[in-house]
């Protein structure tokens, strides 16, 4: 994974990033669908978490 992913992902579980905000990134290119997903073990479907 990439640096940025695991980053995110410790942020995440910290609370200092939304899933709203991870799916963001997504939709700007900085991550993947497959990223979001490992990040908050949820599915990514065009910006909202499932």
């Amino acid at each position: 994974m990439k640096m940025l992913v695991e980053s995110l992902k410790r942020m995440y579980k910290k609370g200092t990033l939304t899933e709203e905000q991870i799916a963001e990134r997504v939709t700007k290119g900085s991550i993947s669908a497959e990223e979001y997903e490992y990040i908050t073990g949820k599915k990514y479907s065009g910006g909202e978490a499932k």
